[in-house]
């Protein structure tokens, strides 16, 4: 071993007393139109694009003596502030009782809004506008300071202006301004039929009832609808969606004048979308403009994405024909352009005309934004490597790409207002980070920012990347794997196998390390070798990729790992004898489920918040993969680990938050009850008032406590 300095869980641990210096560089932009600024906590700083050096713009001392603050309302950072306005010197900063437009030219405020009191605020640039909740109840205050409340029935049981549908198909909010700031879309969820989970806070003198409301697979779910509250004349009407029981509302787009409504519909069976239009005004359905079926699921995760020079053209992101992927429509071309008509008596258009913009074997991972003058929209894909992220120019016309950053690694772009500059934050597998500017009509790129290498002086394993066959025996799957600090290829280690597993995620990718945990340099540094691997269902590889696991779930998960396991024993420093897997929430139930069905492989686990049984899942998502289990009774008893308590050999330990709102506890407190019938033995372990995963420096007690077991059972 080189005589290089040991890292501590307190340097490597996102809740460590050391982990921001131990973490690559950052700096933290936002967009004054095409102007660079980069936002500190003291200063906000212009950024010449061409060479990267700054020029103070304002700090902290000067906000506070402009808005006249005092010792309590004092803005303390200005990580927060946001330049709304391309052609002014207006920056828009906030404390906990206003939000305040500051001209940093002038020396001055020229515009204050109360915002004490609000949660899910959501401001308008153009109106000033602000749609906010307080008290459980829908508010809106205008530029002058004038509020409307916009319900008054508004409890935990019926909620406003918040994401619904838990978060799933890509929803993180709950209200949605038109681009004017004028009219708002919001979301009401009736969950009132919905179960409660019975949460308990132990924190009180006497333990106190505090539920969550959890609608598990094939049970009651909630009720959703949209409003449209309207500033100039008070009203607010609701989308005539009809019964809203069962269905999904999902990716709210206003049309750009403002007159229309998108809402990608979906049944609860999740495998038929409908593209439906509203009017904005009186919430009659207009058109059912395209549909999506399939034999698996439809997942809608995107809004429209309209061509701001063309407001009849829009961009729908759609896996239709395996890999997502972007289709243009038209709003005046239909296929049929008679009127047909629903058995409601509503007239309808059905089906816009479509032309597919991209085309091949990646997927679109996000779409950026768009640029006017060269009529390109700016996307995201792994086109060059399925575990890379690179970004590309997409001519609108003729789907030409243009390949915009060097071609390696994971990219990450926010592009200015215009669309013409781009600001790429990236890494390598051997660059922690780099921020660069690029020009989106010629590709020309400055380099403005390299974060040095955090870890330079300390003892860093060897990471490296690999591919082996699924165990369909034709799809490549993707490693990483970290050899003990001081290899030596004539020695065995213990080796620990980190799963996740499931969909919308993935372990490898082409980043600093290629994307390693930092316990996983904790655990090498200990001595042992780790491995990692990405199997059929995880993200980022086309549906049916992703798809394989369907209505049994973990299944052909296990035995893609399992031939990650093949390939460890045919490596002559991989000790077999000393094998272990850890892995949290769906890593959790791979975890357990690969203890119990390879009982004799693996010697030691760790799972957290794991999955146990999935009728015990909440609706949206398992439903999703495993159908009802009523529809499903024999994926889910597949699935279940339940009966497998009996087979555990080795040493298991499970951690779980005590409040956990995702996995709910009885998954767990499940399996050790079957545990202690079956005469097995796990170890339990739980953090009273925590949720999915440990916050602030108890994750650090936490990775102790896995990072022990290993060590206690494993080595």
């Amino acid at each position: 071993m080189s005589q290089g300095k040991e890292f501590t869980l307190e340097d490597l641990n996102y809740g460590g007393t050391n982990y921001y210096n131990m973490s690559p560089k950052n700096i933290y932009t936002a967009w004054w139109g095409d102007k660079l600024v980069r936002r500190g906590a003291e200063t906000c700083s212009l950024i010449n694009t061409d060479n990267g050096k700054e020029t103070a713009l304002f700090g902290t001392e000067d906000i506070n003596k402009w808005a006249e603050t005092n010792e309590n309302t004092k803005i303390r950072s200005l990580y927060g502030a946001r330049f709304p306005y391309a052609d002014k010197p207006l920056v828009l900063v906030s404390n906990r009782k206003e939000r305040m437009l500051i001209d940093f030219k002038a020396g001055k405020t020229i515009w204050r809004q109360v915002c004490e009191g609000e949660t899910n605020a959501d401001w308008n640039s153009v109106s000033k506008a602000v749609a906010f909740v307080k008290g459980n109840q829908l508010f809106v205050t205008d530029a002058a300071g004038n509020t409307n409340q916009l319900s008054t029935d508004g409890s935990r049981e019926i909620v406003y202006g918040q994401a619904v549908h838990r978060n799933e198909f890509g929803i993180m909010s709950g209200t949605f301004w038109n681009k004017e700031g004028d009219r708002l879309a919001f979301y009401r969820m009736d969950q009132s039929m919905v179960t409660d989970y019975p949460q308990v806070n132990t924190f009180t003198r006497a333990a106190e009832y505090e539920p969550d409301k959890y609608p598990m697979a094939g049970m009651t779910s909630h009720k959703v609808t949209v409003g449209v509250y309207d500033m100039a004349t008070g009203n607010t009407v609701y989308l005539k969606t009809g019964d809203p029981t069962d269905r999904y509302f999902t990716n709210i787009t206003w049309s750009p004048d403002s007159k229309i409504i998108y809402i990608q519909e979906l049944n609860r069976d999740q495998n038929h979308m409908l593209l439906t239009s509203y009017n904005a005004e009186t919430g009659d359905q207009k058109e059912i403009i395209y549909e999506e079926w399939s034999d698996k699921y439809v997942e809608p995760l995107h809004p429209l994405t309209f061509l701001p020079w063309d407001n009849n053209k829009f961009i729908l992101q759609s896996q239709r024909d395996g890999f997502n992927h972007l289709y243009v429509f038209d709003t005046r071309k239909s296929i049929y352009p008679e009127n047909r008509q629903t058995a409601a008596g509503v007239s309808y258009k059905e089906h816009l005309q479509s032309v597919q913009l991209t085309k091949g074997n990646f997927v679109i991972m996000e779409l950026v934004g768009l640029n006017s003058k060269k009529k390109s929209v700016i996307v995201e894909s792994n086109e060059l490597s399925p575990i890379q992220r690179n970004l590309f120019a997409v001519n609108t016309t003729t789907g030409k790409r243009t390949q915009l950053d060097n071609g390696r690694g994971v990219h990450y772009g926010t592009l200015s207002e215009s669309g013409n500059l781009l600001c790429d934050k990236y890494s390598e597998p051997d660059v922690p980070r780099n921020i660069e500017v690029i020009n989106t009509g010629t590709a020309k790129r400055n380099m403005i920012f390299s974060a040095p290498d955090p870890w330079t002086g300390y003892n860093v394993p060897e990471y490296s990347c690999g591919t082996i066959k699924a165990a369909d025996g034709t799809t490549d799957l993707y490693y990483r794997m970290v050899k003990p600090i001081g290899f030596d290829p004539n020695k065995k280690y213990p080796t620990v196998i980190y799963v996740y597993g499931g969909p919308h995620a993935h372990n490898v990718d082409a980043s600093w390390h290629y994307l390693s945990r930092s316990w996983e340099t904790y655990m090498a540094q200990k001595g042992y070798l780790l491995f990692i691997l990405d199997n059929r269902g995880s993200e980022n590889r086309g549906l049916a990729f992703e798809q394989a696991t369907f209505r049994h779930l973990g299944q052909e998960e296990m035995k893609d790992q399992m031939k990650g396991v093949d390939f460890l024993k045919t490596l002559p420093y991989v000790d077999a004898d000393r094998m272990g897997v850890h892995g949290w929430s769906y890593g959790g139930f791979m975890t357990i489920s690969l203890m119990t069905n390879y009982p004799d492989v693996f010697k030691v686990g760790v799972a957290g918040g794991p999955v146990i049984d999935w009728k015990w899942y909440e609706v949206m998502y398992g439903e999703r993969y495993m159908d009802t289990p009523e529809s499903n009774p024999e994926g889910y008893e597949q699935a279940s680990l339940i009966a497998k308590a009996k087979d555990l050999k080795g040493k298991l330990q499970i951690i779980i938050g005590m409040n956990d709102p995702t996995v709910v506890p009885q998954h767990s407190l499940q399996f050790i009850n079957a545990c202690t019938e079956a005469g097995t033995q796990p170890d339990f372990f739980v953090y009273p008032g925590e949720g999915h995963n440990m916050a602030g420096h108890k994750s650090v007690h936490l990775h102790e406590r896995i990072t022990q077991y290993f060590e206690d059972y494993l080595k």
